[in-house]
């Protein structure tokens, strides 16, 4: 079960056998159904989890109802409210699941202790974290400079295949349009 994440954590640092035996000791595992919410907004984000099958999404809810996607997080990604999960503070979006999931996931607490016990794991989130402001600058840049349809090509290369498995308007609601103008988009293309 754990091979997955382990082949994530080695993208950035090397663990030994102790260090993987320290990491799995602490590593929860959880199947998570289809339209499961594994963090409202309000509350504080106790995990951060890795996707080993499935689909999770990180979003936004605003003051009408209306729901933002920021992020979705298929195979092989990670999911968490950042800001919630480090500061331990009240998590401004939510997550949930769009497709029956598997994730694994560790604790706030277990984190600070693996921080402590294996240091490598606090540069292979360091990296990670990078990694995100990186995508999310981008991603900030593409909403406010590049057509519909730029943001639309980029999503289905940031997401190869996602679109065949996840709703129309969960599609355009990432980018920022309805799911009739992305119906016409498709038709376009």
């Amino acid at each position: 079960m754990f091979d997955a994440i382990f082949k994530n954590f080695a993208l950035h640092i090397h663990l030994d056998a102790s260090e993987v035996e320290r990491i799995s000791a602490v590593l929860q595992v959880r199947d998570v159904p289809k339209h499961t919410v594994l963090l409202d907004a309000g509350t504080t984000a106790r995990n951060v989890y890795y996707v080993v099958s499935g689909c999770l999404r990180l979003f936004y809810t605003d003051e009408n109802g209306d729901e933002h996607n920021i992020s979705f997080s298929p195979e092989n990604w990670w999911a968490v409210d950042i800001t919630s999960f480090s500061m331990q503070k009240p998590a401004f979006m939510s997550i949930d699941a769009l497709e029956d999931t598997t994730v694994c996931y560790l604790s706030y607490d277990a984190m600070e202790q693996l921080y402590q016990e294996v240091p490598k794991l606090e540069r292979f989130f360091r990296i990670l974290t990078q990694n995100g402001l990186y995508v999310y600058q981008r991603r900030t840049i593409s909403n406010l400079s590049e057509t519909a349809e730029s943001r639309y090509k980029r999503f289905r290369k940031r997401y190869p295949d996602l679109e065949l498995r996840i709703t129309q308007k969960h599609i355009a609601s990432y980018l920022g349009i309805t799911p009739v103008f992305l119906s016409m988009l498709r038709k376009r293309m």
